[in-house]
This record gives structure tokens, C-alpha cells and sequence, in this order.
């Protein structure tokens, strides 16, 4: 009878762990899908913050530096720069990686010669971001990381929602760095999509959001539906 029971309730504990494993298996899809980092070199990004004397950039590349190559092992990334022309210049909008396997040299040595510079085409460049991802085809993964508003007329939240409306399935995280915080007009960027938006203040913040949003921590953070099977579908009779 002992014998039965276990057996009974290891059969139980199964079938629960075998309704779990879609959900995961989704996840660990949309984790490894392509991404594209969407990189703010605008002026502002060369400033200090009053705390800390170091340029927002500064913080940035060193965030880049610990996660890239956590990352980089697990999913092609690429990167597109914007801002870094002339203060006027809105279609400063530049290419620098298409989706790359293993690109954490290729990307931080590319990431260590951006100079801020210019104004914030955020809508157009995340729009691009998604089109070298063949988002109507292929799931598809974008991370912005602005500490500045759209500055040359671009609608985020409109193009969000047209974006997702073609996608096969895009998601698009957006981290808004500047020390006094506040809301980021881009946020519905991320609302529209099902991403992330990360508040971030500090470098350990900036690493913080950029291991969630490039990462796979959903994966090992995420518990699984605790099943609670019939207390009595294995009582004695």
C-alpha cells in the first residue's frame, strides 16, 4: 500500500512539472531570440550627474562591459548609435553591428568609441532596430537605453504599437537613465510590447537592468506554478 501511494504521488509531481515546461520553453525562446541595443550617444549623455562626477557614458560603457560579455555567449546581439553627430543632425542614426554570435569584443570596442555629441532620434532608431531584426518574421528583441526625450518629432508610442501590430513577436525594453529619475515619454515603448522599463540611477542599477532586459534572469528567477493536486487523489480508499 506505501508502495502505491508514492507512486501515486510521483505520478502527481510529474505531470505537474510536465504542464510547466511550455511556459519555460517560451521563455528560453524569447530569451535567445536576436537583439539589437539601442545606444543614446546625445549630448546629454555626456554630462555628470551631481553625485557622481563621472559622465553618464562613462557609467554606461562600464555597465556594458560587465554584461556584454555574460550575454553575448547566449544570443546574437547587434547595436545601433544615435546622437552622435551635429546638434541639429536627426538622422544621426547609425548602424554600428548587425545580430552577431560571440560579438562581445567586436561590440564593447565599438560601444568604447561612441562620443556623445547630438540630439534624440530614440523613435526612428528603434524603428530601424526592430526592421534589421526581420521583425515581421522572426521574434525579435530590442533594448533602448536613452537618459533623454524623443527630440526630432518621432511619436514612441505611435510607432510601438505599429511596430507590434506587424511583428511576428517584438519586444522592446527600455532603460531610462538620469539621476533625478522621472517618466520617460519612451516608457509606452515598452508598455506596447509586453518589455521592461528600468529606472536606473547608478551603474550597479544600469548592470541590474541590463542583465534583466538582455539577459535570461526570468528564467532562473521565475518559480513555476506551485500544482496542488487532489489532496485525496492518492488517499487510501
Amino acid at each position: 500500500m506505501r508502495s502505491a501511494a508514492i507512486s501515486c504521488w510521483a505520478a502527481l509531481i510529474l505531470a505537474a512539472m510536465l504542464a510547466a515546461r511550455p511556459a519555460i520553453a517560451d521563455d528560453a525562446d524569447k530569451c535567445q531570440s536576436d537583439a539589437m541595443i539601442v545606444f543614446d550617444a546625445s549630448g546629454s549623455m555626456g554630462a555628470t550627474d551631481y553625485a557622481v562626477k563621472l559622465p553618464r557614458i562613462a557609467r554606461v560603457k562600464n555597465a556594458m562591459q560587465t554584461v556584454i560579455p555574460e550575454v553575448a555567449p547566449m544570443r546574437r546581439l547587434g547595436l545601433i548609435v544615435y546622437g552622435e553627430g551635429a546638434y541639429d543632425d536627426c538622422d544621426s542614426i547609425e548602424l554600428r553591428l548587425r545580430p552577431t554570435p560571440d560579438a562581445a569584443d567586436t561590440l564593447l570596442n565599438a560601444i568604447k568609441k561612441i562620443n556623445p555629441r547630438g540630439r534624440t532620434p530614440l523613435t526612428r532608431s528603434v524603428e530601424l532596430a526592430a526592421e534589421e531584426l526581420d521583425y515581421r518574421n522572426k521574434p525579435a528583441t530590442v533594448v533602448l537605453l536613452t537618459d533623454g526625450e524623443e527630440t526630432c518629432g518621432g511619436d514612441p508610442c505611435k510607432t510601438a504599437k505599429a511596430l507590434k501590430a506587424q511583428a511576428k513577436d517584438l519586444t522592446i525594453h527600455v532603460i531610462g537613465y538620469r539621476e533625478q529619475g522621472g517618466y520617460f515619454t519612451a516608457r509606452c515603448m515598452s508598455d506596447q510590447t509586453g518589455g521592461e522599463y528600468k529606472s536606473v540611477k547608478t551603474e550597479e542599477e544600469l548592470i541590474e537592468a541590463l542583465r534583466k532586459t538582455l539577459g535570461c534572469p526570468f528564467i532562473t528567477e521565475r518559480k513555476a506554478p506551485v500544482a496542488h493536486p487532489n489532496r485525496y487523489a492518492c488517499a487510501r480508499p
